[in-house]
């Protein structure tokens, strides 16, 4: 049987394997799932529609499946939360169910959330995914896998940070991140994320010399980025890491309204003092 403190409040309906443990005052809506293993810590909340998978620990004050905050959203709509396996919630971590009858924010496997960390609605945060104390993601953002946004980092909404790229601290995205790069300030390029492809164990010596290329080709040659893209198809040598780089750039380059956003640049752009994202 499910460890349920007295003082938490769980629906009837919510369907919790034998092992879950829900800590004092958490609170458990209707059309719940929870598996095996998952901790809930005090104060923890779980809206309706959210399905939670195995080995999940969920910290004090997390709200998970909300209702997105979506001045369009009605409050009568089924739309859903769906989180995999061993993922970790930190305290005052909130992430939205999705705007849209049907739809579903999704959280992959073995994500960690640091401390107020946010996703909105209809947001996909893949596998292994790291978001650093007050990270946020705008609804409709997609974070590929092994990407790091770090502390207080804002990516906005309909934009892709590619696999195992890094958004610096106070960093700001509102134009679309290729894997393995490195942003800083507002979309600017500053390199790529060489720590993290060094530790990556599945990135050989030669897949970084490939990315490098595909990087100088995007970012450093000049080139329009469907011009560079043209250069990159001439590379059918390439192992699967840059070929993701290239496949992420022809999604940028086909996008339509509203990801029609383009790709960040090495450029520095300037914004004024209290000036939000465009």
């Amino acid at each position: 049987m499910p460890r349920i403190h007295p003082t938490a409040i769980v629906d009837p309906s919510a369907a919790l394997a034998d092992d879950v443990e829900i800590g004092p005052f958490c609170i458990v809506e209707p059309d719940v799932r929870i598996g095996a293993g998952t901790v809930l810590r005090a104060h923890a909340t779980i809206r309706r529609h959210t399905t939670i998978g195995e080995g999940n620990f969920v910290d004090s004050c997390a709200v998970l499946g909300g209702e997105p905050q979506d001045l369009k959203f009605s409050p009568d709509t089924k739309s859903f939360l769906r989180i995999g396996d061993r993922n970790v919630f930190r305290e005052a971590v909130t992430i939205s169910r999705a705007t849209g009858e049907g739809n579903a924010t999704v959280v992959g496997n073995g994500t960690y959330w640091m401390a107020y960390a946010h996703a909105g609605h209809n947001a996909v945060i893949a596998d292994d995914v790291i978001l650093v104390n007050g990270a946020a993601v705008g609804g409709y953002g997609e974070i590929e896998r092994g990407a790091v946004l770090s502390a207080h980092a804002v990516v906005h909404q309909f934009t892709w940070i590619g696999s195992r790229a890094l958004v610096q601290g106070n960093g700001a995205a509102s134009a679309h991140v290729p894997p393995y790069v490195l942003v800083g300030d507002l979309n600017r390029v500053l390199g790529l994320n060489v720590v993290g492809l060094r530790r990556a164990p599945d990135i050989t010596d030669e897949d970084r010399r490939q990315i490098r290329e595909a990087f100088d080709l995007t970012f450093r040659r000049r080139l329009a980025p469907r011009h560079a893209l043209e250069r990159m198809d001439e590379h059918h040598e390439w192992r699967p890491p840059a070929r993701a780089f290239r496949e992420f750039i022809r999604r940028v380059v086909t996008a339509e309204d509203p990801y029609k956003r383009g790709l960040a640049s090495p450029r520095k752009r300037e914004r004024s003092p209290g000036a939000g994202l465009p």
